[in-house]
């Protein structure tokens, strides 16, 4: 898919997976509208790669739809990539015998769920307007889930459920979406060198690393945003669920 003069937006593109995101979209002519409710980092990605900024929560509909209004006005709306997102720590039940909090199961689920899906939908219905190329795509939509999704660990119980969520979307909303010539897809990405690891002492973070089967390493937001764009060219790529991890399966701890 041809890049230059469309146009993309990016949920969680102030930081991370996100940021990169943007650039890596700008730099092949993508006019990018970067979402964040972090107004400041978004207007600094935004003015980094020459996009549009955006300060919203991805779990307010109408703020979604804004977003995608001016993704849509700045030229034609190609590409929607879902990286807003967060994690929670709480076991089933706690040491004192307490069963796990709704309101954090909750939290996780308007974040990392609804907030994909309002974003997905809204984005579709825009990019269905759009006319389709010579043969007959329209756009792709990107989401972000987790290799939680499959490998959830002790605590994660709401994080694997709300990736586990994202990761059930994708082949649905691929069949819906295959009339109109939109592609939808999902990464799942390992351990990552993004800002929640950054706080981690140098120590921990080299575990990590270490953990990981080959490379050993942790992830660059860099590489993530490679494969963004290599699926937005490779138009063969629909309805499926990529594993970026380095072949890392998750221990229980």
């Amino acid at each position: 898919m041809e890049l230059t003069n469309s146009s993309a937006i990016v949920t969680g593109g102030a930081s991370g997976l996100g940021a990169a995101t943007v650039r890596a979209l700008a730099e092949r002519g993508a006019r990018v509208v970067v979402f964040d409710r972090n107004e400041a980092g978004a207007k600094q990605v935004a003015d980094e790669a020459g996009g549009e900024p955006f300060a919203g929560d991805v779990t307010d509909p109408e703020a979604c739809q804004k977003a995608v209004d001016l993704a849509a006005e700045g030229g034609v709306l190609r590409v929607a990539v879902n990286c807003a997102g967060t994690g929670w720590a709480e076991r089933v039940i706690n040491r004192e015998g307490k069963p796990h909090d709704i309101r954090g199961f909750e939290f996780l689920m308007r974040l990392n769920v609804i907030g994909t899906f309002n974003v997905m939908t809204k984005a579709a219905a825009a990019i269905a307007k759009t006319e389709p190329s010579v043969d007959g795509e329209r756009g792709v939509i990107v989401n972000t889930a987790s290799v939680a999704a499959f490998d959830g660990q002790i605590g994660q119980l709401a994080y694997s459920a709300s990736k586990g969520a994202v990761v059930g979307m994708t082949l649905p909303a691929a069949r819906d979406l295959s009339v109109v010539g939109i592609r939808v897809l999902t990464i799942a990405p390992g351990l990552f060198d993004t800002p929640l690891l950054a706080s981690l002492p140098e120590e921990q973070r080299r575990a990590l690393g270490e953990s990981v089967l080959f490379p050993k390493l942790l992830g660059q937001p860099s590489q993530f945003a490679q494969l963004v764009v290599d699926i937005v060219g490779n138009r063969y790529l629909n309805g499926e669920v990529i594993r970026l991890d380095g072949g890392i399966r998750m221990p229980p701890r």
